[in-house]
Order: structure tokens, then C-alpha cells, then sequence
């Protein structure tokens, strides 16, 4: 598997659904040494978005700027009841529960993946900012 391109298009995010599949995907982005991002699927038919930047290597750094603006997009998915309240923020671990649908977790976790990068006009248009 390929480290995923900066912008990522969400269907190239990886399910890692079940431990094997998760171990793999982990394992793949520490061996690449690029920002971890996949979504699980949950019981309830719900997805998971999950991201950590450990596999990245202590080079990659997020800003604060970025970390912030993670951080809002989150919260406002958690105040919209799009993610369920016990969603990680960061600044290093990533995670969101109770997704609706494998397609909006898949563009979710494409838009955190740009935003670990630096590029922060995909989780704008993902999560625009409350008017």
C-alpha cells in the first residue's frame, strides 16, 4: 500500500476495519513514515475516523494554527450531533464515533488527512465554520 497523496480523495482512505486490518494500515503508515488516517466501521452501522500522527516520525509537526482549526471542525461535527461527544481532538490522536454513513467518514477523515498536512481548505469545505 502507497502513503496516501496530500490532498487525499476520500475514496483512497483505507478501512481498517477488525484488527488485522487496522494493524496493517498502522503498520503501512509507520513504515512510510506519513500521518496514520483510516475509518472502522462500528456495531451500530456507524463508522469511526481515526488519525495519529506518532507514525509520522518526530519531523512531521502540526502547527497549533492547524491543531486549532481541527479542533473547531470537531467540535462543531460534535454540536451538529454528526460525531458522537467522545471524539479525540488532538493535538497527536485523532478520533470521531458515530458517523452516519461510510461516504461522510471517508470525506471527514480525507479532510483531517489534509489538514495533518497543512492544507486546511478541504476540512473548511468538509466542516464549513458556522457563520
Amino acid at each position: 500500500m502507497q502513503p496516501l497523496p496530500v490532498p487525499c480523495p476520500a475514496h483512497l482512505i483505507p478501512d481498517a476495519t477488525g484488527t488485522d486490518a487496522f494493524h496493517d494500515v498502522y503498520r503501512n503508515a509507520m513504515a512510510h513514515n506519513v500521518a496514520f488516517v483510516a475509518i472502522e466501521s462500528e456495531k451500530r452501522q456507524q463508522w469511526t475516523v481515526k488519525a495519529d500522527t506518532l507514525t509520522a516520525g518526530s519531523d512531521h509537526t502540526v502547527t497549533d494554527a492547524v491543531n486549532d482549526a481541527i479542533r473547531a471542525a470537531i467540535t462543531r461535527l460534535i454540536q451538529s450531533h454528526e460525531v458522537d461527544l467522545d471524539a479525540y481532538t488532538g493535538p497527536v490522536y485523532f478520533m470521531m464515533h458515530g458517523v452516519r454513513s461510510k461516504e461522510r467518514a471517508r470525506e471527514l477523515a480525507a479532510a483531517l488527512h489534509a489538514a495533518l498536512y497543512g492544507q486546511l481548505e478541504p476540512l473548511a469545505r468538509a466542516v464549513p465554520p458556522v457563520p
